[in-house]
């Protein structure tokens, strides 16, 4: 017999690993049901991956194409994450507005001052018009030290006296919202990137080290929301230390990270839609196959 959703109301989450769900007893067929059902009763949210098979970020991607793959990704979210507001980016909020989607829009930041300009401008824009639920100033902007915290904080500010009515963060890794207290203070709700396996977690502990990856978030400013916006698993490549991609491991972390999340009442961005194969050039091999779509727009599992 599968396993079903609601099989896990009962259970303790305060001490998590994959034997809580008994994952690692499914057999695959068993696991893929449960993806399924899971996908029919839907998530929370997607981070949308924008490119095709053959492009990379610089590629000005068409209206027809963010249509396309939004049409695919829509009967299995109620929202959708972008991470960028130009080159084509901008199409990503307008569109899922039209689809009934909720949006968190990015600008991306990065040491190109002009650029960033342009970012913040164009996000300021699509919120006015009315195609951003939450804006997004930067994504790990600070991981990749391209900007100082005072930098960021002063974008943020100009986001959030222009856009007043719209909540307004930062994506980062958990850790940086403790580091950061001035940073924290900032940001209407925190947005936290939750990676067991960038840390080198082994698939049967990801779920409890996730969890307490969030609590760290959540202890940076108890009296604001803490949003999930990105945690994943690729589904091949290269080990990292103790964590090793697969069809089964991501299958199973996707299992159990929607379940917690469920049962928690957790606002997570699932990381990624497709799979993009120029992230190989930043990440390795692994880096194409994040998706729960291949490529090719096919459902993996």
């Amino acid at each position: 017999m599968s396993f079903r959703i609601n099989e896990v109301r009962s259970f303790n989450f305060s001490n998590l690993s994959s034997n809580d769900f008994a994952l690692a007893e499914k057999s695959n067929e068993e696991l893929r049901v449960l993806f399924h059902e899971i996908m029919k009763k839907g998530l929370h949210g997607l981070c949308f991956s924008i490119y095709e098979n053959g492009q990379s970020p610089g590629d000005v991607i068409s209206k027809e194409q963010v249509r396309k793959r939004l049409e695919i990704i829509r009967p299995y979210t109620q929202w959708v994450r972008s991470f960028s507001c130009l080159e084509g980016n901008e199409w990503v909020p307008i569109i899922a507005k039209e689809m009934g989607m909720k949006t968190l829009v990015g600008a991306w930041l990065g040491n190109d001052k002009a650029v960033n300009e342009k970012e913040i401008n164009a996000l300021i824009d699509l919120a006015k018009r009315g195609y951003v639920d939450i804006a997004s100033v930067g994504n790990e902007v600070l991981y990749r030290n391209d900007l100082s915290v005072e930098e960021l904080i002063k974008h943020i500010q100009s986001v959030k006296q222009a856009v007043p009515k719209v909540p307004v963060g930062y994506v980062d890794a958990y850790y940086e919202f403790t580091r950061h207290a001035q940073l924290t203070a900032q940001c209407d709700v925190i947005l936290s990137n939750c990676y067991p396996f960038w840390e080198g977690c082994p698939n049967e502990y990801a779920l409890g080290h996730m969890a307490k990856m969030y609590g760290q978030a959540q202890s940076a400013d108890w009296s604001k929301k803490v949003i999930i916006t990105e945690t994943g698993w690729p589904s091949d490549g290269e080990s990292h230390d103790g964590a090793v991609p697969s069809l089964r491991n991501a299958l199973i972390y996707f299992i159990e990270t929607q379940l917690w999340a469920q049962k928690e009442g957790i606002e997570t961005f699932y990381f990624a839609s497709f799979d993009e194969a120029w992230k190989v050039n930043a990440e390795g091999g692994l880096g194409a196959f994040w998706g729960l779509w291949d490529i090719n727009g096919k459902l993996k599992f």
